[in-house]
C-alpha cells in the first residue's frame, strides 16, 4: 500500500512544486512505483513533467467533480516508474462546486484509496493557500513534506502552516505526520541562508531533513522544458540535492 505524502505550504515560492515534482522522480529512480497527484489549478507539476495541459480532457477535476475513475485520469510520463493524476485550469471551480458535497474533505481520499494499493508512493501537490483542496490534500495523506525557502518570513510561514496541520489532526486525520522540513534555494554565498538554517532548525529541531536543496539554474530550467532535474541534469547539484532527499525519505521509512 502506497505511503501518501503530500508537499504543502501556505507561502508561495517556497519550491513546493519543484520539490513535488522531483521527489516524485526521485523516488522512481529508486525503482518505486509513484503517482504524482498534481492538485493545484496552475497545472505547474503536470507540465513540468511533460503533459500538455490545454489537451487534456480527463484530469482530477472529472475524477472529484464528474465522477470519472480515477484509473481513466492517470497518465505513463517520460520517467520510467513515475506516474501523473493531472490538473487543469478547471480545478479553480472545484472548491465552489465540492462545498455541498457530504464529507467534502474526503473527497480525494476516497479517489486515492481505490488506487494505492498500485504504488510505492504517492506524492500530492497541492495550491499554495489553505482552501478545500489543500484540506482534502491534508486528509488524505499519511505525512507533510514542508518546503521552506531560505529567506526572511521562512518561521512565518512555517508557523502558519503547523497550525493547520494541528486543525486537520482535530477534525479530518488524526494521524497526519510530519515527514520533514526541508530547507530550499540555498544560497552558500550569502550568510542570511546559514541563518535561516540555523533558525530553522532551532525552532523544528529534528524534523528537518539533512538534506538542502541549493539554488541551482538548472533546476530552474528544468520545468520549462517539462523534464525532472534527474532527466533534464543528472549531474547538476539539483539532482543530487533531490536524489539524497529521496534516499533519506527511504531510509526513514523502511525503519
Amino acid at each position: 500500500m502506497a505511503k501518501i505524502i503530500t508537499v504543502s505550504n501556505q507561502k508561495g515560492g517556497v519550491g513546493k512544486t519543484t520539490t513535488a515534482i522531483n521527489i516524485s522522480a526521485s523516488f522512481a529512480a529508486f525503482d518505486k512505483q509513484v503517482l504524482l497527484v498534481d492538485i493545484d489549478p496552475q497545472a505547474n507539476a503536470s507540465s513540468g513533467v511533460g503533459v500538455d495541459i490545454d489537451n487534456l480532457d480527463k484530469t482530477i477535476y472529472e475524477v472529484l467533480i464528474d465522477g470519472l475513475a480515477i484509473e481513466e485520469a492517470i497518465l505513463p510520463t517520460e520517467m520510467p516508474l513515475l506516474h501523473l493524476l493531472p490538473s487543469h485550469i478547471n480545478l479553480v471551480g472545484a472548491e465552489i462546486q465540492m462545498v455541498n458535497l457530504d464529507e467534502r474533505q474526503k473527497v480525494l481520499k476516497s479517489k486515492l484509496n481505490k488506487i494505492r494499493d498500485n504504488f510505492d508512493y504517492i506524492v500530492i501537490d497541492c495550491p499554495p493557500s489553505l482552501g478545500l483542496l489543500t484540506l482534502n490534500s491534508l486528509t488524505s495523506a499519511d505525512s507533510v513534506l514542508i518546503p521552506v525557502q531560505c529567506e526572511y518570513y521562512a518561521m512565518e510561514g512555517l508557523a502558519k502552516l503547523f497550525k493547520t496541520i494541528s486543525i486537520v489532526r482535530e477534525t479530518t486525520n488524526p494521524y497526519l505526520e510530519i515527514e520533514g522540513v526541508l530547507l530550499t534555494q540555498y544560497d552558500s554565498r550569502l550568510r542570511l541562508s546559514a541563518q535561516i538554517v540555523e533558525d530553522i532548525k532551532k525552532y523544528v529541531k529534528e524534523m528537518t531533513f539533512n538534506t538542502i536543496i541549493h539554488r541551482n539554474v538548472r533546476l530552474a530550467e528544468s520545468p520549462s522544458h517539462g523534464k525532472p532535474i534527474i532527466l533534464y541534469d543528472a549531474e547538476c547539484s539539483g539532482a543530487v540535492n533531490y536524489l539524497a532527499l529521496a534516499k533519506e525519505i527511504l531510509e526513514k521509512n523502511s525503519c
